[in-house]
């Protein structure tokens, strides 16, 4: 693939979430609307939750994200898209060809058919739900069809304008245009503004950046980190699959990523501190210490484990 110089916007340096800048009565909202979406969404999680955060799709993503040099946060919010316009869109297939006379004696051949018409726009789905992740943050310029054209011929995924076009109003037709959903960076940077409002002498711009590093790395190890609190939490080194159906609720809680994810922070910043971080986190979202530390400790498991091999 060609340099990122070819591709990326021209944003010169990354703008940055300024910290310290926004009223108590503002954040209390901001938190207190991201909790209650936070639990209308554990309410109707299904076992597929989490599917198209397997590594190699966010490897691509946050890798595409890079080569355009866009922000952080866009990385996830396209991540979120991605999900739920691929689960939408599989339901709509499946019902689509049901309801043209499949049997269930055809059910191979309408996953074979299924697999063929993902597997021929996948890649042009995850660019343009990038595409429409940028257009979404304030930090990041759109990534117009020129670009994007340039990007998708060196990736070996020549597309023309009005495929881009097509794929990004499919995907925003599928999803009814509802693309207001808070991704874990939000819940991250919002829980610092408040951990920063509480107590001033905590370095909430030092976290900040040592948050970036641990979300990528829980978001790229997702699998093997939740599978370890799995087994932690039941005690038992192969879960049966209604213990991992009762987990999905924990592995999309948002709420609880983002606190653990300050938490792993705050611990390889100052870890004779970092308690006084966590009771913090406990007092804001009334998330259990014990949760949070448990959660750290598995997360903090895995970055050593990784880094020392």
């Amino acid at each position: 693939m060609a340099g990122r110089t070819v591709f990326s916007l021209p944003t010169g340096e990354q703008m940055k979430p300024r910290f310290g800048e926004v009223s108590l009565d503002i954040l209390t909202d901001i938190l207190s609307n991201l909790n209650n979406r936070n639990k209308y969404n554990l309410e109707k999680v299904s076992d597929l939750c989490g599917c198209l955060k397997e590594s190699r799709i966010v490897e691509c993503v946050f890798h595409v994200c890079e080569e355009l040099g866009l922000n952080p946060a866009v990385g996830y919010q396209a991540i979120e898209i991605l999900e739920r316009f691929m689960a939408k869109y599989i339901e709509d297939l499946i019902r689509g060809q049901k309801g043209g006379g499949a049997s269930c004696e055809d059910t191979e051949r309408l996953e074979e058919l299924v697999f063929q018409t993902l597997k021929q726009k996948f890649f042009l789905s995850v660019f343009s739900s990038v595409q429409i992740a940028s257009k979404l943050d304030l930090y990041s310029n759109v990534v117009n069809n020129d670009i994007a054209m340039r990007f998708l011929q060196a990736a070996g995924y020549p597309s023309s304008k009005q495929q881009l076009l097509d794929s990004e109003i499919l995907i925003l037709k599928t999803l009814h245009f509802n693309l207001s959903v808070p991704n874990p960076l939000t819940y991250v940077e919002t829980l610092l503004e408040v951990l920063g409002h509480n107590d001033a002498s905590v370095p909430v711009s030092e976290l900040h950046q040592l948050c970036l590093c641990v979300l990528q790395f829980i978001y790229l190890q997702r699998d093997t980190i939740y599978s370890s609190l799995l087994i932690s939490a039941t005690g038992c080194s192969s879960p049966s699959q209604e213990q991992r159906a009762k987990f999905v609720s924990v592995s999309e809680d948002l709420m609880l990523l983002g606190v653990g994810v300050i938490a792993v922070a705050a611990f390889i910043h100052h870890s004779s501190t970092w308690e006084k971080v966590v009771e913090e986190l406990t007092g804001i979202t009334g998330i259990s210490g014990q949760s949070i530390m448990e959660f750290a400790h598995v997360t903090l498991m895995h970055i050593t484990n990784t880094t020392s091999h």
